[in-house]
């Protein structure tokens, strides 16, 4: 966090832990006690919820490296709402609530961080939900990917996507037959250029704007 100064940022790096999960493996659940703030070092994670039927919604976008999430459950002091899920191998670092508190209460430049942060993450779920209710499969996936390029919230994702097929379903809601098809004529249409295991975004604007 450029934010911070130097001093601040070695009590963060001395507090900082970190822990590898697997594939498809549970960072966090539902109805714990948010008592960290939690970053990515490494790989891909959702943030989703479930139904008692076991129909998964994710709230946001895929989180990568760089990012970090969970400060509105910590700042009201509730349970998780939501469950927080390793899409692959992945490295999470985890900051105690304590340090947490006392860097919102002494820096300027961390509460504005948090509050560009919280204002970000509202429009995107705003976005997952209209989304979710109103888009085709292939408009959902365009989506998708779109709010992937976030620089606010995912400082470190250029225009060129390390994510799968499976990936990209996951995050979006969508089969991978759909996900294929949705790539293919988004590459058609000089959108973005699709290798195995990478999306490069060729035209962020058509990909923003992309209706059937």
């Amino acid at each position: 966090m450029e934010c911070l100064t130097d001093a601040q940022r070695a009590r963060v790096e001395k507090a900082l832990y970190a822990k590898n999960y697997a594939a498809g493996e549970v960072v966090c659940h539902k109805g714990e006690t948010s008592d960290v703030w939690i970053g990515i070092a490494d790989g891909l994670i959702r943030l989703s919820i479930e139904s008692k039927q076991g129909k998964q919604l994710s709230l946001a976008t895929g989180i990568p490296p760089g990012s970090w999430f969970g400060e509105g459950s910590l700042l009201k002091k509730e349970p998780r709402r939501y469950n927080v899920i390793a899409l692959r191998e992945s490295t999470v670092v985890f900051m105690p609530e304590s340090l947490f508190f006392e860097l919102l209460d002494e820096s300027f430049a961390f509460n504005r961080f948090l509050l560009v942060q919280i204002n970000e993450r509202l429009g995107q779920f705003i976005g997952n939900m209209e989304h979710d209710r109103l888009l085709s499969p292939e408009e959902r996936v365009a989506q998708s990917l779109a709010t992937m390029i976030n620089h606010l919230l995912y400082p470190n994702v250029d225009f060129k996507l390390q994510i799968t097929q499976e990936e990209l379903g996951n995050l979006s809601g969508v089969s991978r037959q759909r996900v294929n098809q949705a790539l293919h004529l988004l590459q058609q249409q000089g959108i973005l250029a699709v290798k195995y295991g990478e999306i490069s975004i060729l035209d962020i604007a058509a990909l923003r704007a992309f209706e059937q």
